[in-house]
């Protein structure tokens, strides 16, 4: 039951047709683990606050620097040097004191894993590299989680719903990490500050899909957003593999990760350098594919190759590439191996049966020598 004072907080929620005091009341009594409290995790959290989510942990053991003032605008110069995960929970108790925070100064890890999740219905992932996403992800699928996943990069961002009612997961986006060096920083190559306020707020916004039941959940699906012409685009996505057998928790220096025991998926290949290059050279009828925007392009290449911008992949109606899509066989390219893979994923959809994934795109190719136009 809702309380006279939540009432009123809540009034515009409970005015909602389809919403009202039913929804509300699920959202008071769910619960959300936000692990990362930085540019994504400060937008997430303080919406999930002011909707009524009962229950929100924060997992983050970094301190606030001024560096993170340009995009986690939860907090401000007077809390330099402090925890994020401390400041981020008064600082929401403040906003909204009829739920409860729970403040972790913790690393996420295999070993705290179980620990943490097992207090939470949802979890999201507001981390910012790639070890992390696996690790939460194979945690989600075997503690049976439902995992509200974003990612930003320079003025793009991706949202989408994992491991919800038997629905895809991280990897099958991505089956595997890339190397450790394949992709640059935020640090590196710089974020605009507001875009990790609109994808962070879009995944709140899953989150109480998924609790209320009110609209659709991105799940089977990828939205993928840019900030420098504010187009969206979504892409379909299938559960590839059942991703709740044959699981066990490892953790490496490299790559956090469960070890999942399966077959891979003999259609996309993930394909180093040095096994890129050869095919090239050896299959004169291969096709190569660029499937980055033009001003990537224009900067360097693979040649020979076609280019065909992920911008222009329809899920719908497809991309027209010659050659029988039974026997033709693909390479495809990005900057790093994310695009890529999507434009595999499509591909795959339209009967193309031998596609090659460039793991870490070009910036791996280029970091292992090989030629670039």
């Amino acid at each position: 039951m809702l309380s006279v004072e939540e009432t009123n907080q809540y009034q515009r929620h409970l005015s909602l047709p389809s919403f009202g005091i039913a929804a509300q009341e699920k959202l008071k009594c769910a619960s959300v683990l936000v692990i990362g409290a930085g540019g994504l995790g400060c937008p997430a959290l303080q919406y999930l606050a002011a909707a009524g989510v009962g229950k929100i942990g924060i997992v983050d053991e970094d301190i606030i620097e001024s560096s993170n003032l340009q995009r986690q605008v939860l907090y401000n110069q007077d809390n330099v040097g402090k925890p994020k995960a401390e400041i981020a929970a008064i600082k929401l108790q403040r906003m909204n004191p009829y739920i409860e925070i729970h403040s972790h100064t913790v690393r996420f890890t295999a070993g705290n894993a179980e620990s943490l999740l097992k207090e939470y219905d949802i979890i999201l992932d507001g981390t910012d590299n790639f070890s992390s996403r696996y690790l939460i992800n194979d945690a989600c699928v075997l503690f049976d989680k439902v995992l509200i996943y974003g990612a930003i990069y320079q003025f793009e961002g991706q949202v989408s719903v994992f491991n919800y009612k038997n629905g895809p997961t991280y990897r099958c986006l991505f089956p595997n990490p890339p190397s450790s060096n394949a992709l640059p920083s935020c640090s590196e190559v710089g974020v605009l500050g507001v875009l990790p306020g609109i994808i962070g707020s879009f995944q709140a916004l899953e989150s109480i899909k998924v609790i209320t039941g009110v609209g659709t959940p991105l799940s089977g699906r990828v939205l993928l957003y840019s900030a420098l012409d504010q187009k969206t685009r979504l892409i379909g996505l299938k559960s590839q593999l059942d991703r709740r057998k044959n699981i066990s928790l490892e953790e490496s220096s490299s790559s956090c990760s469960f070890k999942i025991k399966e077959e891979t998926d003999q259609m996309i290949v993930e394909s180093e350098p040095n096994e890129f290059f050869k095919m090239l050279n050896e299959d004169k009828g291969i096709l190569i594919l660029d499937v980055r925007e033009a001003w990537e392009r224009e900067m360097s290449k693979i040649s020979p190759s076609v280019h065909i911008p992920l911008s222009e992949f329809n899920s719908t109606h497809g991309v027209n590439l010659s050659g029988d899509p039974s026997e033709q066989n693909v390479l495809v390219y990005c900057k790093a191996g994310v695009r890529s893979r999507m434009a595999c994923e499509s591909l795959k959809a339209q009967g193309f049966k031998n596609l090659y994934n460039l793991s870490g795109g070009i910036l791996q190719w280029e970091a292992d020598g090989f030629p670039l136009d």
